[in-house]
């Protein structure tokens, strides 16, 4: 067998090393350059390697001094595992098969990219007070020469937006430097770029070896993150970097008038801070603006954290970004700089990528980054934005269900109803026909049971399974029954799902449905919270119960009867042993004798293993007394059972911990009313940002203007302010003043305009007059003076 378990079970044809390849890294930079080894295989001095990518798109390899074949990865389009296959005689034939991950230059870890040096003053410069040299940093093992040349590369998207055309380009523009040292480091004093090129304002810097010629694609080299092209701007920039850019955002404005609203398709935000932290399987982090990184949030000022729409919007591929403030609001952009934008183009790209607008990361920069740069942050003129990127808000917000399964197994179901089923097998925690959606999990025997692994898939979606490592000291995360490395990357794009896992005890796996499945290891056990938006209501069946807000209908056995008595143990383990599952429907990877014999060639729910039901009570325990002092408070009864049945006190100290983290996550995910942003009145102002209920807003107005309706404004329990529209107006007697005195301004200058066009009448004849003289002399002037009019 060549069968991705077939190292595992030991029944791999013998030269599957060979022709199935593994590289190393594995991963590397959306836009290329990346130097990978083919393992486990040796090459000729005579071979020529050759790679091909996504089955179009080829770079030339070499074999090294220890006979290992290595090939460069190129510049892509799309992130995501690509599909990728080896041949050692120039492209005759391509007998070896491997994936390369290719990784969006933001989720790239620092390791694999060439570092701007105080980025901002980068995307600053040339703009008042900005200047001087600028610095890059880099590994010099990304690029294997003793000399290197620094190369400019831009990137444009050409052709109508959202028609056949429409297409995004890299271009190699010029070189920094040529034949530097290869010693990871370059400064330089930027110049405006000649010959054009300073109309390419985005792009990245390129670090390859000086042997190559300028500008060869797909050779070894270490890219930086793309970025505005700020410090290579013509003159006309740097003398006035306000009117340049004025005209610049004046001309994106007029593109958006043209093309399609966008905004009525993607999700309304969480309105806290709390709630979008919460929902991951809807909202992710935003590397641009992050709590745990310092708050560094150069585009949105004033805010500690934002988040991003996993999915791009149906249609538009749209984005989503929302941003928090230190309270935990929603900070929106009527009333803020940085406040929360959607964006036409989704910054993490969508499928199949490749064209506008769904190239990952360049095709935001085009049309939702550099026109903050020209209306916002190069001068001030951000109402051209926020007019086509307004905050969203989030009265539509709908907070996503959640259940859990922690300890020895329990369970809590989407509508809240707690209990216990120590059942031995593989069941179905989760299915939604609806939704195409199904979740198992399986236990294991440890004096009671608890969970092992978990298995996912949603319609099409590649097969996710999370499971314990041997040692039940780390989660392993398999992709269709073959593991995952997350040594390099954190963020791993797959067909139909995406995997975040930031360290071996935490994994996020999230679905297009927006289904967010968490998996934590707590003291050797999984504890497995399911996250589902409120489009699931009635469609789910399982251990974790019917989501419809009826917690007396929430467990349903697989034939339709309902468990009527939720205290009985007895009927609530036959319960969870209906759902045991098939040998068709298993989603589980047995890669191992043990595996294969206790459940694929076994009954799924061993008959066999009879659970302690209740909490064995003796005061001879050893374990009694830490057992009353560890279990207290709500959701006791569960640790008692993990450590008197479980034998375990750090089992049962992590049950406590998992319970009350799911208590905290309910809370977290309460709905909250809206009732949306109040703007102040005209010739007014107002106090207060905060619309949530409850939440009171202050309106006044200008001097010299006397306020109508309500001063003060409560977001109520319905989601409507309270009180009248304010407006702000002049009074009576002062509009009476106003009033006489435009007409006297008007009458006045009534009267100066009759006696200017009655001067210029009478200078009229005057001339007329002095024409005559002139012509008849017999006209005596004495008799006439020089200011007199001879009428005719």
């Amino acid at each position: 067998s060549c069968h991705t378990t077939c190292t595992s079970l030991k029944n791999c044809c013998k030269d599957y090393k060979e022709y199935c390849v593994q590289v190393f890294p594995y991963s590397g930079s959306i836009l290329g350059g990346t130097d990978f080894i083919v393992l486990d295989t040796s090459f000729n001095k005579s071979s020529a390697i050759l790679c091909r990518f996504n089955s179009n798109i080829n770079t030339v390899g070499y074999v090294d001094e220890n006979s290992r074949g290595h090939c460069i990865s190129p510049l892509l389009y799309e992130t995501g595992w690509v599909p990728l296959l080896v041949s050692s005689d120039n492209g005759t034939t391509f007998s070896r098969v491997g994936t390369w991950l290719s990784v969006h230059t933001g989720k790239l870890d620092a390791h694999f990219k060439a570092t701007l040096v105080n980025s901002t003053k980068w995307q600053y410069y040339g703009t008042p007070d900005v200047g001087g040299f600028l610095r890059m940093t880099w590994n010099t093992s990304l690029v294997r020469a003793e000399r290197v040349n620094v190369e400019v590369w831009g990137y444009r998207e050409t052709g109508k937006p959202y028609t056949d055309n429409w297409q995004g380009e890299w271009h190699y523009l010029y070189s920094l430097a040529k034949d530097q040292p290869n010693n990871g480091s370059f400064s330089f004093l930027p110049k405006p770029a000649v010959n054009g090129f300073s109309s390419w304002e985005l792009g990245s810097l390129r670090i390859s070896p000086s042997t190559n010629p300028d500008g060869t694609w797909n050779v070894q080299a270490a890219w930086t993150e793309d970025h505005a092209l700020a410090w290579h701007l013509e003159e006309r920039f740097r003398q006035n970097s306000k009117v340049w850019a004025l005209e610049k955002c004046l001309a994106w404005d007029q593109l958006e008038n043209q093309l399609p609203n966008f905004l009525s398709e993607i999700l309304d935000c969480p309105c806290t801070l709390a709630q979008a932290r919460a929902d991951t399987g809807r909202f992710h982090t935003d590397y641009g603006c992050d709590i745990e990184k310092g708050s560094v949030c150069t585009y949105h000022p004033g805010c500690v954290h934002c988040v991003r729409a996993i999915q791009a919007s149906p249609t538009y591929a749209a984005g989503q970004q929302c941003c928090y403030d230190s309270n935990g609001t929603q900070v929106l952009t009527g009333d803020s700089i940085g406040g929360s934008t959607p964006d036409r183009a989704h910054d993490w790209g969508s499928a199949p990528f490749q064209k506008p607008p769904r190239v990952p990361g360049q095709s935001h920069w085009v049309y939702d980054v550099l026109s903050f740069y020209y209306c916002c942050l190069w001068s001030d003129n951000c109402h051209f934005y926020f007019k086509h990127r307004p905050s969203t808000g989030c009265r539509r917000y709908q907070p996503p269900g959640s259940a859990v399964v922690f300890g020895d197994p329990h369970f809590i179901t989407f509508d809240g109803v707690s209990y216990s089923f120590n059942g031995h097998g593989e069941y179905t925690l989760m299915t939604s026909a609806k939704k195409r959606l199904t979740i198992q999990g399986r236990t294991e025997p440890v004096n009671a049971t608890k969970l092992t692994a978990v298995a996912m898939k949603e319609t099409s979606s590649d097969v996710i399974e999370v499971r314990l490592v041997g040692g039940h000291t780390g989660l392993e995360v398999l992709q269709n029954q073959k593991t995952l490395s997350f040594s390099e990357q954190s963020w791993i794009d797959l067909h139909g799902v995406f995997v975040f896992s930031p360290t071996s005890t935490n994994v996020t796996v999230m679905f297009p449905s927006g289904a967010g499945v968490e998996v934590r290891l707590r003291e050797g056990t999984m504890t497995t919270t399911v996250l589902l938006p409120q489009e699931f209501k009635d469609s789910t069946l399982g251990l974790l119960g019917k989501m419809n807000g009826d917690a007396n209908d929430d467990l349903i056995l697989s034939n339709g009867q309902l468990v009527r008595n939720l205290t009985n143990p007895e009927e609530l383990f036959s319960f969870g042993a209906s759902w045991a599952v098939s040998n068709q429907s298993a989603l589980f990877t047995y890669d191992s004798e043990y595996l294969l014999n206790t459940y694929y060639y076994a009954p799924r729910h061993d008959h066999r293993f009879v659970p302690v039901f209740s909490v064995p009570e003796s005061p001879d325990d050893p374990l009694a007394n830490q057992a009353y002092e560890i279990c207290t408070g709500e959701g006791a009864q569960y640790c008692r059972y993990d450590i008197l049945v479980g034998r375990s006190p750090r089992m049962g100290n992590a049950t406590k911990v998992s319970f009350q983290s799911h208590i905290s996550l309910v809370e977290d995910l309460k709905q909250v009313i809206s009732c949306g942003r109040l703007s102040p009145p005209n010739n007014g102002k107002k106090e207060g940002t905060t619309y949530f209920q409850g939440a009171k807003v202050q309106l006044s107005c200008n001097d010299d203007y006397t306020l109508k309706g309500s001063a003060e404004r409560i977001c109520q329990e319905n989601g409507q302010w309270s009180g009248k529209d304010t407006s702000c107006v002049l009074p009576s007697n002062l509009a009476a003043i106003v009033a006489g005195s435009v007409i006297g301004a008007m009458a006045l200058i009534v009267i100066i305009t009759t006696i200017v066009l009655h001067s210029r009448k009478q200078n009229r004849y005057c001339i007329f007059s002095r024409c005559i003289i002139n012509m008849h002399p017999s006209i005596s002037k004495m008799h006439y003076p020089h200011n007199t009019c001879f009428i005719l």
